[in-house]
């Protein structure tokens, strides 16, 4: 028998097995997240951290058309120096983010589900002179970029956990 007809046996009774135990996709027809696109209101950003973030999470759960939910985080970032050189000066940092968050209907008022998430992403300074005193980065320019450019991708990452948790979990409260 031919490795192509056991691998094709394989895909058909796992389907088939998908099918035996209830699985539907979550976003199918039938599937418990297919509500949350276009209805959930994301709180208004105060910051440029929280406007990526609330930008990436109605990327992912489009604009409320009308919402049925209101989604309110709690988002901290720290930042932690985590390169050192030989005479003291940091030169990666990591930023660390975290976000509670509460899912409500909007009608009632009832809190849905809540959650917590988190990650980091990391960012290096340039280059480091130490012939000089006090030492000083060689380029402040490219260490904003990569700054700047590590905040943008934490939020891409908790937006993203986010929105699985909501998926997760949405058949035990979705309508």
């Amino acid at each position: 028998m031919s490795s192509y007809r056991i691998e094709r046996r394989v895909v058909l009774l796992g389907i088939a097995a998908l099918a035996g135990c209830g699985f539907s996709p979550a976003y199918g027809p039938s599937g418990s997240a297919s509500g949350l696109t276009g209805s959930v209101l994301v709180e208004e950003p105060d910051d440029r951290d929280s406007f990526n973030l609330v930008r990436q999470l109605e990327l992912r759960l489009g604009q409320p058309n009308p919402a049925r939910y209101t989604l309110d985080f709690d988002l901290s970032v720290s930042v932690d120096g985590v390169g050192l050189t030989s005479e003291n000066e940091t030169t990666r940092y990591n930023l660390v983010g975290r976000v509670s968050y509460s899912l409500k209907d909007i009608d009632t008022k009832d809190v849905l589900t809540t959650g917590k998430v988190n990650s980091f992403t990391g960012y290096s300074v340039g280059t480091v002179d130490t012939t000089v005193s006090p030492p000083s980065t060689s380029s402040t320019i490219s260490t904003r970029a990569a700054e700047r450019d590590a905040h943008d991708r934490l939020m891409v990452i908790l937006a993203d956990q986010i929105v699985t948790r909501l998926v997760a979990t949405s058949g035990s409260w979705a309508k």
